[in-house]
């Protein structure tokens, strides 16, 4: 984890003249940097700077800086492992077979990304954000950050900071709003690990649990790829992603 969050702050570091190459605004380029949340819509820059590389099904990495593509190529193996582990508990949790969900989801095609964000210290942290409130893609999020906190969740309408055990997960399975602030004493490194189905494959309610529990579908099925459309549309700002989905009731 130290490994990983050394060799993201290394290429934040890097002059811009080397960095500009991966500069873009296509969802889903094997590497892009830049700033902000959503270059297409934001009206202004957020304190923020980003790096988001895809690690599976495809393993993509970067040249520069020394040493990132080994310790990236290690850290994905290791937090897919983990992901998965997590997934096939959740199948257990719901009384299903261990690896019901990494099947449906066709799990050996899934989409996993590397996405690195840099929080410089801020003169003004009051008048800043981070990333603004928004929710996750995906089945499941693995995140690590340096020794400055900065993400907070929305409990009871209320935002709260969420203070991790140095060296531990944070765990994000569900599709909760979720910021992340800055500060003006340090500079904050967080590395979220998004893990997605194959882009193709609709995520839809499991009919197994509708027909045991004598319910309909509350959520219309969506594949992948269009989710994560959704959530980079202006749409992911007015509510989180999966409200978007929820069936409306006549």
């Amino acid at each position: 984890m130290k490994e990983m969050i050394d060799a993201c702050r290394r290429f934040f570091e890097l002059p811009e003249e080397e960095k500009k190459e991966f500069h873009t605004k296509n969802l889903l380029d094997p590497i892009k940097c830049g700033t902000s949340f959503n270059v297409a819509i934001d009206k202004v820059r957020l304190w923020r700077d980003y790096l988001k590389v895809i690690a599976h099904p495809k393993f993509n990495s970067l040249y520069k800086p020394a040493g990132y593509s080994e310790v990236s190529l290690e850290f994905s193996k290791r937090t897919r492992a983990v992901a998965t582990e997590i997934l096939n508990g959740i199948s257990e949790s719901l009384g299903l077979e261990a690896d019901y969900i990494t099947k449906v989801m066709n799990w050996h095609r899934g989409c996993q990304i590397l996405a690195a964000n840099y929080y410089p210290a801020c003169p003004q942290p009051d008048l800043a954000i981070g990333i603004p409130p928004h929710t996750d893609h995906g089945l499941v999020t693995l995140l690590i950050q340096n020794d400055m906190c900065g993400l907070e969740v929305k409990h009871n309408d209320q935002w709260v900071l969420v203070n991790a055990a140095p060296g531990a997960f944070i765990v994000n399975y569900k599709s909760i709003w979720h910021r992340a602030t800055v500060n003006n004493t340090a500079t904050r490194i967080s590395i979220a690990v998004p893990h997605g189905p194959a882009l193709d494959t609709p995520a839809v309610p499991i009919p197994e649990l509708l027909e045991k529990e004598g319910e309909k579908a509350k959520y219309i099925g969506m594949t992948y790829e269009k989710f994560m459309e959704l959530q980079a549309s202006p749409a992911a700002y007015m509510m989180p992603c999966l409200d978007h989905l929820r069936v409306k009731d006549n």
